[in-house]
């Protein structure tokens, strides 16, 4: 198969894809046409059905597997693919896993690199509430390891969640061995549940779509609810340091207008809003890099930094 990640504009494309978004749509002339997402295992694709009622147009759904042809073309520094033609694929012509897109790191390596910190921590009420959850619960185990840790964005891929999870917690860790004052146990629990609540914010694969309940709360107070629960049934888990855990989960972006209820109000508060920031701003670059083939080096706008975002020259 033509994986999303080798197209190149001026090619045309005749493969099988998911078909992960499918929205109608009216040009400025008042035209139809179609907008869809595609995606496989390497990432997603815009495309563009232009005349929907055109003959070799077929009738197909959201999470269809699709057999199109068209041309890559480009549009504002991201490759677009132009639908000339497209019909529902029939089972034994794609393989599902060729169509998740999945962290390119081992992710039982990278669990147990996660699980690591927590046989290292010294405080009792904060090592036996991570391990209730990162090591003696399976079930949140195999959730925790499938989820992506967003719709869009950054680490939206199988395994993502505890890609950006572990980042977050290996930057948190760096940063009790250059500002010793921080409390370590706390930092890296934080660091670990904060975004612990977009297993229940986004549905698994594929359809890694927001829920009811991730539109209703949102990951963040999803989060503080799960860990407010599991704190409950330690005995004798100290209030203040639950409150201070559940504080750095709600503050954890930063800023009330980036959706925390509150804004940080201990260090390990604001290590932790760094931390999340810096993985996913870099990863967001990352993703960018890889998802374009501009040739003079710059990608067009992206909401994420409001700014034209470039290469670097290399020179």
């Amino acid at each position: 198969m033509k994986y999303i990640e080798t197209l190149r504009e001026g090619e045309r494309v005749g493969a099988i894809y998911l078909c992960k978004m499918k929205q109608s749509a009216l040009t400025k002339a008042g035209k139809p046409y179609e907008s869809l997402i595609l995606q496989d295992k390497t990432g997603t694709l815009d495309a563009k059905i232009w005349d929907p009622n055109s003959q070799g147009i077929d009738e197909f759904e959201v999470l269809d597997y699709i057999d199109v042809v068209g041309d890559v073309t480009s549009f504002q520094g991201a490759l677009q693919l132009n639908i000339k033609r497209i019909r529902k694929a029939r089972e034994g012509e794609y393989d599902p896993k060729e169509y998740l897109p999945i962290s390119e790191k081992n992710i039982d390596q990278m669990y147990l690199e996660l699980t690591g910190f927590i046989q290292k921590m010294t405080n009792p009420y904060i090592k036996k509430l991570c391990s209730s959850f990162f090591i003696e619960d399976k079930d949140f185990e195999k959730s925790f390891k499938f989820h992506s840790a967003a719709k869009n964005v950054h680490h939206g891929f199988v395994g993502g969640l505890l890609e950006h999870t572990l980042s977050v917690t290996k930057l948190c860790n760096y940063y009790t061995q250059a500002y010793p004052l921080l409390n370590k146990d706390l930092l890296l629990a934080a660091a670990m549940f904060h975004d612990i609540g977009k297993v229940k914010e986004l549905s698994i694969f594929p359809e890694n779509d927001y829920t009811d309940e991730g539109q209703l709360l949102g990951h963040i107070i999803i989060g503080v609810e799960l860990v407010g629960e599991r704190i409950r049934s330690i005995p004798n888990f100290p209030v203040k340091l639950a409150n201070e855990l559940k504080h750095c989960i709600l503050a954890h972006h930063g800023e009330l207008e980036y959706g925390s209820p509150k804004k940080p109000a201990i260090i390990e508060a604001v290590a932790l809003s760094f931390a999340d920031n810096t993985d996913a701003k870099l990863q967001t670059m990352k993703e960018a890099f890889t998802t374009s083939d501009a040739s003079n080096g710059w990608l067009g706008y992206n909401r994420l930094f409001e700014s034209n975002i470039r290469r670097t020259s290399g020179e």
